[in-house]
């Protein structure tokens, strides 16, 4: 979650929503997202809403037992906004660093949620992890309480691109964890790295994404680093202490990535993520598909039937509002058809699968043959999809295809 939300437009105390927004509700795919703002410390590129003991300190609402309250509160409002609620596809805990609360404190928050809504049958249930934040004994307690997928936080196989990063775990320590998930149970295990880090070779990058491949995760995402306005690694950069970022090696890096995951067996689904068949983040495909879902906790986001809102952002602010009966919500966002269009168009055409043609106007298409003429895109079983070139475009493609 971004560290600026739009401004939006005012959100219901009550938390209710448009009766054009729950029309629907249940032919759509149903999500939960909760955020854990909590970190052990805080690494120098983040800009999430996360928060260390230390800036929290004591006070009554930045606790943790208070933020499990609230969290509680917030699916009892959920359950009473949505009406019936919807079946469950996929729930996902992030972060933040979700496995800094105690394990039996996870498994009641999803315990909490499976009490209040119907799963599907095989629910994807995701939690993301830092490899120094479990071990074998916190995973088999997560998967005897219904997780089934971990992902974990690995950024990098090199002590020098981690220590730039201010990760706190060493190479080796997550294939030790991957192994200790294999034997609690967890069927589904998802690799983080970031790429293009001030420094890193070209070997780092190879070696990262090899012992990935040694390790066989089911799924792997691979995030091109951002240097965000605020983080600690901003200034350095602003400093001169370290080189910018140089979008030509950046490039380099996810083709290396393409390379080696695709004859890996890893296929690309998304821009940034590759996956086993059968093993794509159901959850993350649910946003890219625009369906709906309820995001729990401090800043977490939430969308349904066309309406967006976000809460806020402090823990102490966020138990506040829902100690006193109220929607955590700071502000929310009713998307008229053109603007869910534009969003449509954005999301389908991250994905392998792209965009069906008859969902674009005629001057959308015009400029998209343009596109495929570029070789940037492709028609393919009147679809429009992204090249391999065109993904490392994708951002320019897709506002050339709306006519931006």
């Amino acid at each position: 979650m971004p560290s600026t939300p739009p401004e939006g437009q005012p959100a219901p105390p009550d938390g209710r929503l448009p009766a054009a927004a729950l029309a629907g509700l249940g032919e759509r795919g149903f999500s939960i997202y909760v955020h854990v703002p909590f970190c052990a410390s805080r690494c120098g590129y983040c800009d999430f809403n996360t928060y260390t003991a230390a800036e929290l300190g004591a006070a009554p609402g930045a606790r943790q037992r208070d933020y499990l309250a609230a969290v509680n509160a917030e699916l009892d409002l959920a359950a009473k906004v949505l009406g019936v609620p919807p079946r469950v596809q996929s729930i996902f805990f992030g972060g933040g660093t979700p496995t800094v609360l105690p394990a039996a404190d996870l498994a009641g928050l999803l315990t909490a949620i499976t009490g209040r809504f119907d799963l599907s049958p095989g629910a994807e249930i995701t939690t993301e992890a830092n490899p120094e934040s479990v071990d074998g004994e916190y995973l088999e307690v997560l998967a005897g309480a219904g997780f089934n997928r971990l992902s974990l936080g690995m950024q990098s196989a090199r002590t020098n691109v981690l220590a730039l990063l201010e990760r706190q775990h060493t190479p080796g320590r997550v294939a030790e964890v991957v192994a200790q998930a294999r034997a609690a149970g967890f069927g589904s295990i998802s690799l983080d790295l970031i790429y293009g880090t001030p420094g890193e070779a070209e070997d780092d990058w190879r070696a990262s994404l090899e012992s990935v491949i040694a390790m066989a995760p089911e799924h792997v995402s691979a995030y091109s680093l951002t240097i965000e306005d605020g983080t600690r690694l901003a200034a350095r950069v602003s400093r001169g202490e370290l080189p910018g970022i140089d979008p030509d090696e950046q490039a380099d890096r996810y083709q290396l990535a393409e390379e080696l995951l695709t004859s890996a067996g890893y296929a690309n689904y998304e821009t940034s993520n590759w996956a086993r068949p059968g093993h794509e983040c159901r959850h993350n495909l649910a946003y890219w598909h625009n369906d709906d879902w309820w995001g729990a906790g401090p800043g977490a986001h939430s969308h349904v039937g066309g309406v967006r809102w976000w809460n806020v952002r402090h823990p102490r602010t966020y138990a506040a509002r829902l100690g006193q009966g109220e929607s955590p919500a700071e502000a929310r966002e009713i998307l008229e058809p053109d603007e869910r269009h534009v969003e449509r168009v954005m999301l389908a055409l991250r994905l392998a699968e792209g965009l069906p043609l008859d969902e674009l106007s005629a001057d959308e298409r015009q400029r998209a043959a343009a596109k495929v003429a570029d070789g940037v895109a492709e028609f393919r079983d009147d679809r429009l999809v992204l090249t391999a070139t065109g993904r490392l475009l994708a951002d320019h493609v897709i506002r050339g295809v709306l006519g931006y």
